[in-house]
């Protein structure tokens, strides 16, 4: 008989819905945002003018959310705490001019997003989802769901040496095929507006990624691991939403203001309207200072004493490549969430940061764990410098152990998402 769970799984059963129901940076903010408004948020538009009024509000650009709750009482020097995380994963992104073909195989062109495992794309069922632009300027969300696409392997075969070292071309390689015929100019498009309902030419704009069917499951004997698409890091923006709703619902006079920020284009540098290294994220944080009758002074005051808590997926030990990880530091699945340092600033953690995380992970009976890079191996980054250097907010880099990092599919153990989520709560408290 297998042995019970060490927790209610209900948020990592939650979890997996919202990785099947976020094929796209633009539906991960979409359910994000339908959770927030289901907590008593509401949407409030750049356009317009900020009120001073407390509650939850929430401001969407592309595929990124912003969210805030303003407490009864809040002055304008009143510091932020922030969970930020990002909506994007790597993956494989539909070309402007998508139809092609080569050998009567009609295919669909794509540029690969993001630092991906070509080979975990390839032999698998692929539906295309994201953003379409319609000609009167309106958006619609599109998610084909099935067995659309499929990047074909080549047969062994034909390569006698592909388990010697596998070596994919991204222009050549990985151009999935969709059909049989002759190739024609519009066709993906009219077939996507067939599916929507939508006149032919009402299509003027798209933003399209290909994305796995698979749905997430759970993993092992005791079910004690959780396999799924894009965990990197619509892990952290889940448990970010669940901890805002959860702080809000309670409020108790909050000593800060309670935000996340989720934000598009990690995986490429940040460096857009809807990235970390964007305005979005300052612009909403003095907006609501300024709202509440605040001054640059108070701005100034707020920014001082606010924290950040940037949470992105880390390493896990790989069994079979132990040698590849710091021999000192050993973060291992369901071992609560990491905490990630870096002397150089690829993490932006120091010691300051390290005690606040401590006292999150105490005061919430959460568990934690520490990631370092080997110091042989390159170590990768997060919004966390970003996010420190840009706005001058000090920020600590957290997240969950995972294996298969960037993969179409990855695991992770299936507490520690709850165990992230309780860790953010407990911080946004304070």
């Amino acid at each position: 008989m297998s042995a019970p769970p060490r927790f209610d799984r209900g948020h990592t059963d939650d979890l997996m819905s919202f990785l099947a129901a976020s094929p796209s940076p633009y539906h991960a903010v979409a359910n994000a945002a339908e959770r927030l408004d289901k907590a008593g948020f509401r949407q409030v538009a750049e356009t317009d003018a900020w009120d001073a009024t407390s509650g939850g509000k929430y401001v969407l650009r592309g595929g990124a959310i912003v969210a805030w709750y303003v407490p009864e009482g809040a002055e304008a020097s009143t510091p932020f705490r922030i969970v930020g995380g990002h909506t994007d994963s790597p993956h494989l992104h539909v070309k402007p001019l998508p139809d092609m073909g080569a050998e009567g195989w009609r295919q669909i062109a794509v540029e690969i997003y993001g630092g991906t495992l070509l080979n975990t794309w390839l032999d698998r069922d692929l539906g295309i989802a994201g953003r379409l632009t319609l000609r009167d300027g309106s958006y619609r969300l599109v998610n084909i769901d099935r067995a659309l696409l499929r990047v074909p392997q080549l047969a062994v075969h034909l390569d006698r040496s592909v388990n010697e070292g596998l070596k994919l071309d991204k222009q050549r390689h990985m151009q999935p095929i969709w059909g049989l015929g002759d190739v024609h100019e519009g066709d993906l498009i009219r077939f996507l507006e067939d599916e929507e309902g939508l006149a032919e030419g009402e299509i003027a704009g798209w933003d399209l990624m290909a994305h796995s069917i698979d749905r997430p499951a759970y993993l092992g004997r005791d079910r004690e691991l959780v396999a799924g698409p894009r965990m990197d890091n619509l892990i952290s923006v889940h448990a970010g939403v669940a901890s805002l709703a959860a702080v809000s619902a309670a409020d108790g006079h909050l000593p800060y203001i309670p935000v996340l920020a989720a934000f598009d284009h990690e995986e490429n540098g940040s460096q857009s309207d809807t990235g970390a290294d964007g305005p979005l994220l300052g612009n909403v944080l003095e907006r609501s200072v300024f709202a509440r009758g605040g001054s640059y002074d108070d701005r100034a005051r707020a920014f001082a004493g606010t924290i950040c808590l940037s949470s992105d997926t880390g390493h896990a030990v790989h069994p079979n490549y132990s040698e590849r990880h710091d021999p000192t530091h050993h973060p291992r699945a369901n071992g609560g969430p990491i905490l990630k340092v870096n002397v150089n600033m690829r993490y932006a953690t120091d010691g300051s940061g390290q005690a606040v995380f401590a006292a999150a992970c105490e005061k919430a009976g959460v568990p934690w764990q520490v990631f370092v890079s080997n110091n042989s191996m390159p170590c990768g980054t997060t919004i966390g410098p970003i996010t420190s250097a840009r706005h001058g907010i000090q920020t600590v880099d957290i997240g969950v152990a995972i294996l298969s990092m960037h993969s179409a599919r990855e695991l992770c153990g299936a507490d520690d998402p709850y165990l992230l989520a309780n860790a953010m709560t407990a911080f946004l408290e304070g």
